[in-house]
Order: structure tokens, then sequence, then C-alpha cells
């Protein structure tokens, strides 16, 4: 059981990328899956959630209208959108999965910040936005 985040990288401020969640061992659509930064100063930060229910979203107020989280069943896969990056965007990108039953997806996100355990964590992408 894995998940593995990819599609970071270094870009200038106003730029975008789309960062990739693939799973194999477990099927996503089963799991509320949300996104979040480890930050330089090794802060972790909810950035976004998918429900596994009903594919509602959810988006913290920093990344609010630049990001976007959606989902893919046929691939696996989870993606997180980010357009007009900011330097304050700069950090390590995690994904995780949790399939406890829930109202909706925020359970992930208060879990990794709080460092509860999660189901599965999977391994992070570095993204580095500076001029």
């Amino acid at each position: 059981v894995q998940l593995q985040a990819s599609g970071g990288g270094q870009v200038q401020p106003g730029s975008s990328l789309r960062l990739s969640c693939a799973a194999s061992g477990l099927t996503l659509d089963h799991y509320d899956i949300g996104w979040f930064r480890q930050t330089p100063r090794k802060e972790r930060e909810a950035v976004s959630c998918i429900s596994k229910s009903d594919g509602a979203t959810y988006y913290a107020d920093s990344v609010k209208g630049r990001f976007t989280i959606s989902s893919d069943n046929a691939k696996n896969a989870v993606y997180l959108q980010m357009d007009s990056l900011k330097p304050e965007d700069t950090g390590i990108y995690y994904c995780a999965a949790d399939g406890e039953p829930a109202r909706n997806c925020l359970h992930v996100l208060h879990k990794v910040e709080r460092y509860v355990r999660i189901e599965v964590l999977g391994q992070g992408t570095q993204v580095t936005v500076s001029s």
C-alpha cells in the first residue's frame, strides 16, 4: 500500500505546477484524500482535500482560488493543480489517505496537522517558488 506524490519543481512566482498522487495497493475512491505541505520551518500546513463520498472539496484560505484538487478514478490518482504560485507556497507536498467513515474529508487534514496516525501517508515532492 503506497502513495507517491510527484510533479514538484522549482518555478518562478506566478507559475503553475500540477502535482499527482498515484496509489498502489489501494483504490483511492474508497478514501478521503488530502494534500498538505511541510514548510521550510518544518510545519505541516493543510492545503486541500477531496471527499470519497461525494467529491466535495476543501481548500485552505491561503490557496483558495489558486489551487484545484481533482481525482481520476480510472487512473487511481488525485491531482493538485497549483496556479499563481507564490514564494510562500514553497514546501514539500504530500498526499495522504484515510478511509474512516466521515461526513467530509477534513479529518485527513486534521490528522496530518496534529501528527495523528493516518492510514496511508505518501512520499512528498518538493515545490520551490522563487525568483
